[in-house]
């Protein structure tokens, strides 16, 4: 947890004066958890910058494309702060698994529903993958849209909404996935064209 508040730091004075971040919407984050946060995704940076906005004493765990941790050194460095593997385009059971455990013992969850960055800046379509999380755990979503600028020196702005909850479903049925998973984006778009009319 040292080396996270370490690099929590770290990062935060990074978007502090390179990206001069601007906040919206912190008092909907909880104090603690657990909850699943969902952004959508069109930087590197979304990761740490997602991470840097919840309180240091709340470790968001991400879960990450398989590949980053090939490399000795980055899958070193992300597992110490908290992220683990996905295998994606397929059903991967242990990692749904471990994002359920995470969840089980209070813990913060870190989601892109989109799956991978979007070039273009629009959201994509989602993959289901989160709306099985919330609902199997029944613990409510966190939505946040995220706006980065042109160029550094520029603020990076950062727009979350109230806690979204879907734990009113005993069983969960393909219906229930693309009604959640449609919800969910919804808001994120939501708070993108707030974020984005406010330019």
């Amino acid at each position: 947890m040292m080396f996270y508040r370490f690099s929590h730091a770290l990062f935060s004075a990074y978007f502090r004066v390179l990206f001069r971040w601007k906040i919206y919407g912190r008092e909907n984050i909880p104090e603690n958890g657990p909850y699943i946060i969902c952004a959508n995704h069109t930087s590197w940076f979304d990761p740490p910058l997602t991470g840097c906005v919840i309180p240091s004493n709340q470790m968001v765990h991400f879960m990450a494309k398989e590949e980053l941790f090939h490399t000795f050194l980055l899958g070193y460095l992300i597992r110490r702060l908290g992220a683990f593997p996905v295998r994606r385009d397929t059903a991967d059971r242990r990692s749904v698994r471990l994002a359920l455990e995470i969840l089980q013992k209070n813990g913060v969850l870190g989601l892109f529903p989109e799956g991978t960055r979007s070039k273009t800046g629009e959201l994509g379509e989602p993959f289901h993958g989160p709306a099985h999380i919330a609902l199997k755990s029944k613990v409510p979503v966190l939505p946040m849209a995220i706006l980065w600028p042109p160029r550094v020196f520029q603020p990076v702005r950062v727009n979350i909404g109230p806690l979204m909850h879907f734990d009113d479903r005993d069983k969960i049925k393909g219906k229930d996935l693309e009604e959640v998973s449609s919800s969910v984006m919804g808001e994120i778009g939501r708070l993108l064209s707030e974020l984005k009319e406010g330019a």
